[in-house]
């Protein structure tokens, strides 16, 4: 479902080009919860963008559900980000002036999907995520937990084979980033889905089957996590990231 090959980003900083990936190989085959770890700066969230078709690689491929993003033209890559992928950000991107229904439909909208779709689609989400209660709410009468919620809802409006999720508990206490990371598990489960999360955290990995490894710019590697409590996870991360 995910191929990455070889891949190299740099920015330019002034006069200056600072190489961000260096060569990263990575490949996911089946759907599942899986996590991308490593220290700020590490290249994590860029690999994370490159997927979500967001930026382009200088060279090498990324290839998502069979599509090489490299070969798409921006309508074609627009199309692809708004029906093959969902993406839930720390900032939880909400329209503040729409309710949550309205937020989780407003993808449907700019596909111009028909208002019994979009109403059926959002009111199914609304209830597997527990949200149907807040579902004529705006996000300023909502906790970040619940925010969160909608966002994934929003993120999964077009039943997409992956969802992309970066660093999104960041702005949840330790009780709701808990309830999140078992929901997105429990969504890969049920949905047949493949999540992967962009994380700097062990608490998030555990709940992941499989963890990559980043540091300056390279993938140092990965390992399983099933039968791993959190100081096993926190000790592979050490001996992987060094």
């Amino acid at each position: 479902m995910i191929q990455i090959e070889d891949v190299r980003k740099s920015y330019q900083q002034g006069s200056h080009g600072v190489e961000v990936l260096r060569g990263v190989s990575m490949e996911v085959q089946s759907p599942g919860f899986y996590a991308i770890m490593g220290p700020s700066g590490s290249g994590k969230s860029t690999l994370l963008h490159l997927l979500a078709g967001l930026d382009r690689c200088d060279s090498g491929r990324v290839v998502v559900d069979g599509h090489d993003l490299g070969a798409l033209d921006e309508r074609s890559l627009t199309r692809f980000r708004r029906r093959k992928l969902g993406i839930v950000f720390q900032q939880f991107n909400l329209i503040p002036t729409l309710t949550a229904r309205q937020n989780i439909e407003l993808p449907g909208v700019l596909d111009g999907r028909s208002r019994n779709w979009l109403r059926e689609r959002s009111a199914r989400l609304l209830e597997q995520l527990d949200m149907m209660h807040r579902a004529e709410h705006r996000p300023d009468a909502m906790s970040g937990g619940e925010q969160q919620r909608v966002a994934i809802a929003r993120a999964m409006l077009f039943e997409p084979p992956l969802l992309l999720a970066d660093e999104p508990t960041g702005n949840l206490d330790s009780a709701s980033s808990d309830r999140l990371w078992a929901l997105l598990g429990e969504l890969a489960r049920q949905q047949s889905m493949l999540v992967l999360m962009v994380t700097h955290e062990p608490a998030a990995a555990v709940h992941c089957s499989r963890v990559f490894v980043m540091r300056d710019g390279t993938c140092r590697g990965s390992f399983g996590t099933e039968g791993l409590n959190l100081a096993d996870v926190a000790a592979c991360y050490q001996q992987f990231g060094r």
